[in-house]
């Protein structure tokens, strides 16, 4: 922390704990328009806050109540309302006679403090994020233990003023980490209240009633504070190579014949595989290579996500889980024109992005991003845009007028870009595939075509729950198999996202979601209790189980399709990469093999792209993405969930090392690694044992 902001550190720690303001009211901003509120009464040391956010059909709207002590730490919490979906928040926390007991969704339970601990709400709003800061930075390193689990810490990035003149506000832009995956932003005043909340950990930008013109400079701070902070972990965790790098001792995963090689060695210089050799094991390591055991583990290609949104902090998460390409499926245009800028030129750790231009038709329900086009005309001027700028595809969202869509498919075909997207409400999938789209993105978005009936409006939430009728479908019924025969006689792919409507339909209250059993402990506290939840409402055992058997009917289609020759793109709608893992074992519960299933992860999705020339196999020649992890995917899909090492463009990563700087448990070791001599002598190729590393290496073998 610089000197200059350590006054304003000293003022905001001493500042009451609660906001001296009997009222205070922000508002929620997304894509330039206000789609939420949050409302804080305070009076002495009990705060009410009431938070609502209505943003593409759905969003939290919850009423909280908080008892804060004179330290600013709540001593009692209680929320209540609905969550994201729909489902039920009743969340509760107390402390007294020095213990805290709590319920929520996620889990109960108590434990004994001297003193009250910081809790973290599993239902939370904006205004959690400036209680947790005003707690951490009242300890001298700015951190401490919270309630679950966990540690929180918050870190003083920026002092400026929000607006000028006499509107101009003095405020503090802290960072909070170590409640969810991402980091959080929030703007705390010179007395301590709130004043913002932004950044990729934020549901739109939260800002101070009266200062929504400020709203695009704090995207532009999220961007430079979230850059500099991927620039230095790009820093920290890529090792690029000036020898070429030997991987030995493997067993290659081929997704032509679906098979696996006998132990072979793998080699690659700067981006490219030079070589695919069977392996010598009498062989020496060459003196001038750096050569890493793969200790008889399977590499394969690199994973795909075919239905990303890209943040910046995504990006090492996916390459930890082994994915090394993306389809964005829609983004803020500005920001990914950025990111792709930065990625291409290796400032920032991401896979490869394929970018999908995204357009929306105006209605009450419209997703704030991309382009909103006010006529076909301006529509088509949009597709336009994005050709001109080397989008691969236009996606076509919800609100979209079903008129317009095959204008806009044929001025983007005349382009040469593909099309995609949701059913626009009102619209089928029959007829959007006649009108020219090339893929259909959700599968849950192609069942609706044969569950939701006239008039029933899919830009709500409906078009998720919906999906609990979906256990009685007939997928031999007509109309069912005469849109397979169209997607058949179109080449119409599917880009599935099983994984997010198995976590929406399927997770329930105070459990681990299904297929996440094996992640979930390792990541920080707040992203392990949102997850331990309902997302959909439940009122009785008859709908919970209409869920489980519409998800049944999911993976059935999901069979139904490859068995019809679909092409299958797995996409996530996620940015985990965990989520791609999961997506992946879906698709054996579907029926397709292991080897069937890490081909559409792998050849497939390049091929989609056209790209199968370079990439999507390892062989000679090609770019080198690829994973390596122990045991073999081809017996057990769930082996790919384990990488440990990780190549992107021929740029190393060892998840080990991503996990442990993200403050997440690691899942595995890095593999053995061996440099080259001249390396170890040259100060210029910066391969030293710990500062290139991070881990002891191994002796070089003469």
């Amino acid at each position: 922390m610089s000197r200059a902001l350590l006054p304003l550190v000293l003022a905001l720690a001493a500042a009451p704990p609660a906001a001296q303001a009997a009222d205070e009211s922000l508002v929620i901003v997304s894509n330039g328009e206000t789609v939420g509120s949050l409302k804080i009464h305070t009076q002495g040391n009990r705060v009410a806050v009431d938070y609502r956010v209505d943003d593409n059909g759905r969003g939290p709207k919850h009423h909280e109540d908080l008892v804060l002590d004179p330290s600013g730490v709540p001593t009692s919490w209680t929320i209540h309302g609905t969550s994201l979906m729909g489902g039920t928040v009743d969340e509760s926390y107390a402390y007294a006679g020095q213990e805290a007991r709590w319920k929520s969704q996620a889990d109960a339970g108590s434990q004994a403090f001297a003193r009250p601990p910081l809790y973290i709400a599993n239902d939370d709003s904006p205004y959690a994020l400036a209680l947790y800061a005003r707690a951490a930075m009242g300890r001298p390193d700015h951190c401490l233990a919270v309630l679950p689990s966990g540690r929180v810490c918050a870190q003083a990035v920026r002092t400026f003023a929000l607006g000028s003149g006499k509107a101009a506000l003095p405020v503090t832009a802290w960072r909070i980490t170590g409640v969810q995956l991402n980091p959080g932003y929030v703007l705390l005043d010179t007395t301590g209240r709130l004043a913002g909340v932004f950044g990729p950990g934020a549901d739109g930008t939260t800002i101070r009633a009266g200062y929504e013109a400020q709203v695009p400079m704090l995207a532009k701070l999220a961007t430079e504070l979230e850059t500099a902070r991927a620039l230095a972990l790009q820093q920290q965790l890529a090792h690029r190579f000036a020898t070429p790098l030997r991987i030995r001792n493997v067993h290659v995963f081929d997704p032509v014949s679906g098979t696996r090689s006998a132990l072979s060695t793998v080699v690659v210089m700067r981006d490219t595989i030079t070589q695919v050799l069977p392996e010598d094991p009498a062989a020496p390591d060459p003196a001038d290579e750096t050569v890493i055991d793969g200790q008889g583990g399977t590499v394969y290609p690199g994973l795909h996500d075919m239905h990303s949104h890209a943040t910046l902090p995504s990006g090492l998460l996916y390459l930890a889980a082994g994915v090394t390409a993306t389809r964005d499926m829609g983004n803020d245009n500005a920001f990914l024109q950025d990111l792709i800028t930065r990625v291409d030129a290796g400032q920032v750790a991401w896979p490869r992005i394929v970018p999908n231009g995204f357009i929306e038709g105006r209605s009450p329900y419209s997703a704030r991003f991309g382009f909103i086009p006010v006529s076909v005309d301006e529509a088509l001027k949009d597709v336009r845009w994005y050709a001109a700028r080397g989008y691969a595809e236009i996606k076509i969202y919800n609100s979209m007028n079903p008129d317009w869509v095959a204008p806009i498919a044929a001025e983007a075909h005349r382009l040469g870009l593909k099309v995609t997207g949701h059913v626009p409400a009102f619209d089928t999938p029959d007829r959007v595939i006649a009108d020219g789209y090339d893929s259909i993105a959700h599968i849950n978005q192609l069942m609706l075509g044969w569950i939701l009936q006239p008039g029933e409006d899919s830009r709500t939430p409906l078009r998720l729950t919906a999906m609990a009728r979906a256990g009685s479908l007939d997928l031999a019924a007509p109309a069912v198999q005469h849109t397979v025969g169209l997607m058949q006689q179109h080449h119409v792919a599917l880009d599935t996202t099983a994984s997010i409507l198995e976590q929406l339909m399927l997770s329930r209250a105070g459990h681990v979601p299904p297929g996440q059993e094996d992640f979930l402990g390792h990541m920080p506290i707040g992203f392990q209790r949102y997850r331990k939840r309902s997302f959909v409402t439940l009122p009785d055992a008859a709908a919970d189980a209409a869920y489980h058997s519409g998800f049944a009917k999911v993976l059935e289609t999901i069979g139904m399709l490859h068995r019809a020759g679909i092409v299958l793109l797995p996409g996530t709608d996620e940015a985990t990469g965990f989520a791609v893992q999961r997506e992946l074992e879906l698709y054996v519960q579907a029926g397709l093999t292991p080897a069937q299933a890490l081909r559409t992860g792998t050849l497939d999705a390049e091929r989609f792209f056209g790209r199968e020339g370079q990439l999507g196999t390892i062989a000679r020649g090609k770019l080198a993405d690829l994973v390596l992890v122990p045991g073999n995917p081809v017996e057990d899909i769930a082996a790919i969930r384990r990488p440990r090492l990780v190549l992107r463009g021929g740029v190393a990563y060892f998840p080990s090392e991503i996990y442990t700087a993200l403050g997440i448990a690691p899942f595995t070791t890095p593999p053995p690694l061996h440099p080259a001599k001249e390396a170890l002598a040259s100060q210029d190729a910066g391969l030293t044992a710990r500062s290139a590393f991070g881990y002891e290496i191994a002796d070089h073998a003469d």
